[in-house]
């Protein structure tokens, strides 16, 4: 360890309160092992101890998420890089070392064994703070979309526990009208009581539209039950809470909603990504953010490839031609490319029309907007290539 080497690799296997760290030689050797602190100070005291070993110092670490959020700016702002190791490729390459043990410190040697032999690891690169801001917006946009869809299913769980004909009326996950109705009205003898027009009143003072035709269709529903379930005043209130948090959460969505579309639009390739048909502000966010840095895809399949668009091969002896789908991929990217082509198709245009092309051609729904998302990757990655908007006409080629 005295020796100073001219490069050793580091692997570092992250987590919420602690890292730990291993360095290996060129002949795999671990140098350094030991357990640091996700902390500023310790941090950057282990980084020090870790760059007197050699000259260069290779990095890896196992998560490019929160966890090592500090690790990597630390990292970045040290001149140092790091490569990324998917977890399944540690798991898998735990085999391949002597004994079952599963320890942070083995996992670490692991993962900087693993950068040593291979060279094809991507690089982590800290987001600017545009992308960065867009990167934390839409996570929380994510999870205020996920604790709605969970309360509208509650509510309409309890709600088919006192009152099964109200629930089959409304479409809870998309009316606000019948939300506002159930804040004030859960029960069959309630809404019989009120009358239509007195409801009518009530929901027009709160907003609602068409509130004449969602009375009716209350009362109608309250016509079809007249006995009182067990329950039903309990069960009613919580009904009620429930219709008020989902109206909340929807303002909350607004207010997200705007602050991403805002944020989104400051990017310099805003314009463009949102000039492809399919493709809002918050979807284009969600692109920014999965896509990462375009420069490092070099053509549009590399781009498809990452999004799992393009079919990969599972050939073996004379078994040849068979394509499967890939396992390696970007979800959130691929959930952008898919969302998108399959809004495009709304709309007549010549995304409508690849797609009744493709289902023409006898491929199910999903196998053509699979085709279609592919078809826009090459579109969207020439569009910024060029710097140009998207228009259904193809441009010119110039002669040479």
């Amino acid at each position: 360890m005295s020796e100073r080497q001219a490069r050793v690799w580091a692997g570092v296997d992250s987590g919420k309160g602690h890292h730990w760290a291993a360095v290996v030689d060129e002949t795999g050797a671990t140098l350094w092992s030991k357990k640091i602190e996700n902390d500023e100070t310790a941090i950057l005291t282990a980084m020090g101890e870790i760059l007197d070993l050699a000259d260069e110092v290779s990095w890896a670490v196992d998560i490019s998420g929160t966890a090592s959020a500090l690790l990597l700016a630390l990292l970045a702002a040290h001149g140092q890089r790091a490569v990324y190791v998917p977890g399944r490729t540690v798991n898998r390459m735990s085999g391949a070392y002597r004994g079952e043990t599963k320890t942070d410190a083995r996992d670490a040697y692991v993962i900087a064994e693993t950068a040593r032999q291979r060279r094809d690891f991507a690089v982590i690169d800290v987001p600017a703070q545009l992308a960065a801001d867009l990167a934390l917006l839409t996570a929380h946009r994510s999870d205020l979309v996920a604790d709605r869809v969970r309360l509208v299913n509650r509510l309409r769980d309890v709600l088919t526990g006192i009152f099964p004909a109200l629930e089959r009326a409304f479409d809870y996950s998309g009316h606000k009208g019948a939300l506002v109705l159930l804040t004030g009205y859960q029960t069959p003898a309630a809404l019989r009581r009120r009358g239509r027009v007195r409801l009518t009143a009530w929901l027009a003072n709160r907003g609602v539209r068409g509130a004449d035709t969602v009375a009716a269709t209350a009362l109608e529903a309250a016509q079809a039950q007249h006995t009182a379930l067990p329950c039903e005043d309990i069960a009613a209130q919580i009904v009620a809470d429930l219709a008020a948090q989902v109206l909340a959460l929807d303002d909350r969505l607004k207010r997200i909603d705007k602050q991403i579309r805002e944020t989104f639009r400051a990017h310099p390739q805003a314009e463009i990504i949102e000039s492809l048909p399919g493709m809002g502000p918050i979807l284009g966010a969600e692109f920014v953010v999965s896509a990462g840095d375009l420069s490092a895809y070099t053509d549009a399949g590399h781009l498809a490839s990452a999004a799992g668009l393009v079919p990969v091969p599972r050939d073996s002896g004379r078994r040849t031609g068979n394509l499967h789908r890939p396992k390696r991929y970007s979800r959130r990217l691929r959930r952008v490319f898919y969302m998108s082509a399959q809004t495009s198709i709304i709309r007549e245009g010549p995304n409508r029309d690849f797609y009744l092309k493709k289902r023409a051609e006898g491929c199910k729904h999903v196998q053509a907007v699979i085709a279609l998302a592919r078809r826009r990757a090459s579109v969207l990655w020439a569009l910024l290539r060029d710097g140009r908007l998207f228009t259904s006409a193809p441009p010119v080629t110039q002669a040479a």
